[in-house]
């Protein structure tokens, strides 16, 4: 089925049609300064194509909430746990539901992460939900950036691979994706690389009118157009829209952003001394709260489950193929069932030498991966969660050791670190519970996840300032660590043994 949406109209007045199959399988990239248009033009894209294709806007500002009133949109609030991003996605999927991914009142890494988990959950669903869907994705410089910025190394390796996903791998999901950048200089250039077709906007800088030159096929000296576009006028190419440039002028929307541009009005007149006015407080000034930057708060997940469930009289999608394999019932088990099969699940994954120097995203979406093939049932786990029972099953704690009394506390006294030192804190407290040579630096950086044995020395270091151990050693210099809590110490270990001995020692 072709069907062609109006974009606007192109230099003559003549309609500007956008084959919307085409742009599904090409994918589509739009540049332009601030100001220049952009979401102007997601936005009667998303108008025009709401009756035809399944959407999904990763909205940084909330300005797409508004399609939830006219198109049925389902607003999804970012400040949510990993495990209800990952369900929710897996639901919009098998539902063929259109969705806002609002990330409004989150700082740009948390942003990141939310955006990262909610692409890849699209991106890893069952393949009988493999079903067109348009992902929208504004300020796409945020989510892929070219370099690494001031946020953390996990959270920008989780967001660029489910943006190259995304670009790279989701046409053959059924996933198309449409980015919007401000600056194509600091968008990643395997994302960018990945789109055929474009619309340029209003752009100033020399570098990026070049580079949005050379992605349009025209001569460098023709640059110099994109600083006279107005604002809403783009130059678009591509087999979605057009086979040479052409000056396309967006038409009109039918919703409206939340946020308006700046516009002047007359200042008000004002009487009397101006200094008494600005310096002189309100009675009640100094007792009112101070005010901050509203957050929106998030739905609980049930209402956006019924919403969900409920059907969309506007639109009439088409019906769902029939599938020729079945899928089966998620198997009964109870939850000791439950939690023994994802500890099997872990361990596997642990299971490759390789595991320990892996991102803990990665290993996460591993996780939830295999837990979906195996049909774990139940809600999945939070990348919290997964981080704790990583922690545990990385320390190598015996069945015996786990169910006693000892082993309870030194769960607990774990808790007084952060998620990434718990594993190596738990690795030395069971070698002390069994009496067992203190573990190597070799061994304590692997659970840490790094190859220096400086920064595992510094790791115990760091616990006994803490006052959660005693570091001491015996008259051959080996290594004894103390836990008072435990009322246990680790056997004399040498620290620079390597990691094969020590864990002969602990068989």
């Amino acid at each position: 089925m072709n069907v062609g949406i109006d974009m606007g109209t192109g230099p003559e007045g003549a309609p500007v049609p956008m084959d919307i199959e085409e742009l599904l399988a090409t994918r589509l990239l739009v540049q332009g300064n601030s100001g220049s248009g952009k979401s102007y033009l997601l936005r009667r894209l998303l108008e025009q194509s709401a009756p035809w294709v399944q959407q999904c806007v990763i909205d940084p500002e909330g300005d797409f909430v508004t399609l939830a009133d006219r198109y049925g949109h389902v607003v999804i609030e970012g400040e949510r746990t990993d495990g209800e991003l990952v369900g929710i996605a897996t639901r919009i999927r098998q539902h063929r539901v259109s969705c806002v991914l609002s990330l409004e009142g989150l700082d740009i890494e948390q942003q990141m992460r939310t955006a990262g988990i909610f692409l890849n959950a699209l991106f890893d669903a069952d393949r009988d939900y493999w079903y067109s869907m348009l992902v929208v994705v504004d300020e796409a410089q945020l989510f892929a950036p070219s370099v690494s910025g001031d946020v953390s190394e996990e959270a920008r390796k989780l967001s660029l691979g489910a943006m190259t996903n995304l670009m790279c791998r989701g046409r053959k999901r059924g996933l198309a994706g449409v980015i919007a950048t401000q600056r194509l200089a600091k968008l990643a250039k395997n994302v960018a690389a990945e789109a055929s077709n474009f619309l340029m906007g209003r752009t100033f800088l020399d570098i990026d009118m070049a580079r949005a030159a050379d992605l349009l096929g025209m001569d460098r000296r023709t640059a110099e157009m994109f600083r006279d576009l107005k604002r809403g006028t783009f130059v678009a190419l591509g087999p979605a829209v057009s086979r040479r440039p052409l000056k396309v002028s967006i038409g009109p929307v039918e919703t409206s952003a939340r946020s308006t541009s700046p516009k002047l009005t007359p200042l008000p007149e004002v009487g009397g001394n101006v200094e008494d006015l600005i310096f002189t407080p309100d009675a009640d000034e100094l007792t009112r709260p101070l005010p901050r930057r509203p957050v929106a708060s998030a739905r609980p997940t049930t209402e956006i489950l019924a919403e969900l469930s409920k059907p969309r009289p506007e639109l009439t999608p088409a019906p769902a193929p029939q599938s020729a394999n079945p899928r089966p019932a998620q198997p009964d088990m109870t939850p000791e069932e439950r939690e023994s099969l994802m500890d099997q699940i872990l361990e596997e994954i642990l299971d490759n030498p390789n595991a320990a120097y892996r991102p803990d995203g990665e290993l996460f979406q591993d996780f939830l991966v295999r837990c979906r093939i195996r049909r774990v049932p139940g809600a999945a786990l939070s990348l919290s969660a997964f981080r704790r029972k990583m922690a545990i099953a990385r320390s190598g704690v015996d069945a015996q050791t786990a169910d006693s009394e000892g082993w309870r506390t030194a769960l607990d006294l774990s808790r007084q670190v952060t998620e990434d030192l718990q594993g190596v804190f738990l690795l030395v407290a069971q070698a002390a519970l069994r009496a067992l040579p203190c573990p190597s630096d070799a061994m304590i950086a692997r659970a840490y996840g790094t190859h220096s044995a400086r920064r595992a020395r510094r790791l115990l270091g760091y616990f006994e300032e803490q006052g959660l151990v005693v570091l001491h050693s015996d008259p051959f210099g080996r290594r004894i660590v103390a836990f008072p809590d435990l009322q246990a110490e680790t056997a004399p270990g040498a620290a620079d043994a390597p990691p094969e001995e020590t864990r002969a020692a602990a068989e």
